[in-house]
């Protein structure tokens, strides 16, 4: 069962708005089975929308769309639906009464309600109007014969909040009662230590004996690889035991190289570690302006392990506050093995942590040396028995360096903690 989701807007296209609706509808579909096929962007254009409305129906079942329904004239999506489905435009009543709901008890608007946003309840009397609880624009289900078969037409807002609740409250329990959905299982592993290529040459053996309904897909980034089994099937029990079962062999192939056999971002890793050994964790940052910091603390619960962060952006910050010794920066400079070990005893001493990782470097783009070039970056990790350092050469540009930079310092620090556990 394949579908498509059509976004629609030039704000997406001029890269002013990032798309993230298409990320979560296509995560909600693939909980119930449903494989997005195909993501198009098209902008505020009639032609290109019905362009992209015939094209899509040819590959997929479901078409979801997302955009055009706010009460202005550059919002175009209902008007031509109504048009590509040969309705009228009606009021709906139960839509013309929220509207009036919304604007008096919600917004708590005075005055008379705008007609432009009055009209927000004309929807296509060939469509089936899904109520939208988050706001003044319906959702709307259209159904159309292609090629003998039965397409389904969902148009949502493209304000993320209202899209999140129609899809959940109205759309998937309808696809659900419309359809009979295969079954989509995956297991995720999380590798570091080896590039995407050298991976995938320990495991062709492995790829090569996989049934033709299960396949792996390889997702570098910043520095790791993740590795996902995707099996689909009609017997649930059946499929997630075979995926497990092929899942265990290919970790076993990469066991050196495991992270975790969870789809889990790093800081969730470390997370999980301190917990398990009732310890805590700080960190003393420096060219990551904090960004290690953030990770850690973007887990619920977080306030359980990590204790604070000082981000000493200066000299006199690191001399002030992480107590690095002023002829340490005098003589190895800031950017170097001495500085972030000084930085790791600071943070271990004036945070009262167990562990805790520092970054210092040249994120870029300026600020190299022929000696210390951009991208030349230093990361320690380490706890009162003993710090470990190490040094980055990155090429990147300045967001990716310190993207990497901090996926190392927590993989350095990962790797700590084991050590200190075993």
């Amino acid at each position: 069962m394949n579908a498509s989701i059509i976004t629609i807007g030039d704000e997406l296209l001029i890269g002013q708005t990032i798309d993230t609706n298409s990320a979560f509808i296509a995560q909600e579909f693939n909980k119930v089975g449903i494989w997005v096929k195909r993501r198009v962007a098209v902008g505020d254009v009639a032609g290109d929308i019905r362009a992209a409305l015939d094209e899509e129906s040819k590959q997929a079942q479901i078409i979801i769309l997302t955009g055009g329904l706010g009460p202005t004239a550059d919002d175009i999506t209902k008007p031509l639906l109504n048009n590509y489905f040969g309705g009228k435009m009606v009021i709906d009543p139960k839509v013309a009464e929220h509207i009036e709901y919304l604007f008096r008890e919600v917004y708590r608007r005075s005055g008379p309600i705008e007609e432009r946003n009055k009209k927000q309840a004309e929807v296509p009397d060939v469509a089936r109007v899904l109520h939208n609880a988050r706001g003044s624009a319906p959702g709307m289900w259209f159904e159309k014969n292609v090629d003998g078969r039965t397409v389904v037409f969902v148009s949502l807002p493209g304000v993320p909040h209202e899209m999140k609740g129609l899809l959940i409250d109205e759309v998937i329990p309808r696809l659900l009662r419309h359809f009979k959905f295969p079954f989509i299982v995956h297991r995720t592993a999380f590798t570091a230590g080896m590039g995407e290529s050298m991976v995938a040459e320990r495991l062709p053996d492995f790829e090569a004996a996989l049934p033709r309904h299960i396949k792996l897909a390889y997702l570098p980034s910043y520095g790791i690889v993740k590795l996902r089994l995707t099996g689909q099937g009609h017997k649930e029990q059946q499929l997630t035991d075979e995926v497990d079962l092929q899942f265990d062999q290919m970790t076993a192939l990469l066991e050196d190289i495991i992270v975790s056999k969870k789809d889990e971002p790093i800081e969730q890793v470390i997370g999980h570690l301190l917990l398990k050994q009732q310890k805590t964790m700080a960190t003393a940052e420096s060219c990551t302006g904090g960004n290690v910091a953030h990770w850690i603390t973007r887990v619920p619960g977080s306030s359980a392990y990590y204790n604070g962060s000082i981000v000493s952006y200066s000299n006199i910050i690191k001399e002030a506050l992480l107590q690095v010794p002023a002829g340490v920066l005098r003589a190895q400079g800031a950017v170097s093995s001495e500085t972030v070990e000084a930085m790791v005893k600071g943070a271990l001493q004036q945070l009262g942590a167990d562990y805790a990782v520092a970054t210092s470097g040249i994120a870029g783009p300026d600020g190299g040396t022929p000696q210390k070039p951009v991208g030349t970056i230093w990361i320690a990790a380490g706890s009162q028995d003993r710090i470990v350092t190490k040094l980055l050469q990155l090429r990147f540009d300045r967001e990716q360096n310190i993207e990497i930079t901090t996926m190392q310092a927590l993989l350095l620090l990962r790797r700590m903690i084991l050590d200190q556990e075993g």
